[in-house]
């Protein structure tokens, strides 16, 4: 099991900078990097995979670049999330659980999006 994550690990780390045309002037852009773990990057792995439509514009994206901060409850605490995807404009919480996940999840994303904008 070690030697498949480092192995997922790898794949996407190798991706890093790569772009990929798709059909219908689609696009899909990989950045990911190793990075010292922090508070806001616990597992170390700085990303953003998006696809962009044939204007430029990211239509699906999954990163940890900037926090999201949920919607405030009267007396609830508030947890500040930095792993989190975009679907146009909305923003959620993504839970990160490894690298080969983040990539499953990813294309599971950009296919689905295909499918419902017949792309």
């Amino acid at each position: 099991m070690l030697l498949l994550k480092a192995f997922e690990l790898e794949t996407l780390l190798s991706l890093n900078g790569e772009i990929f045309p798709m059909e219908n002037g689609y696009w899909t852009k990989f950045e990911a990097y190793q990075v010292d773990p922090s508070e806001q990057i616990p597992h170390g792995i700085s990303y953003s995979l998006t696809l962009h439509d044939k204007n430029n514009r990211r239509v699906v994206g999954f990163d940890n670049a900037h926090a999201i901060k949920p919607k405030r409850k009267k007396f609830g605490g508030r947890k500040v999330t930095w792993d989190h995807k975009h679907q146009l404009e909305k923003v959620s919480p993504y839970e990160f659980e490894t690298a080969g996940q983040l990539l499953e999840d990813f294309w599971e994303a950009v296919e689905g999006y295909l499918g419902e904008n017949n792309a």
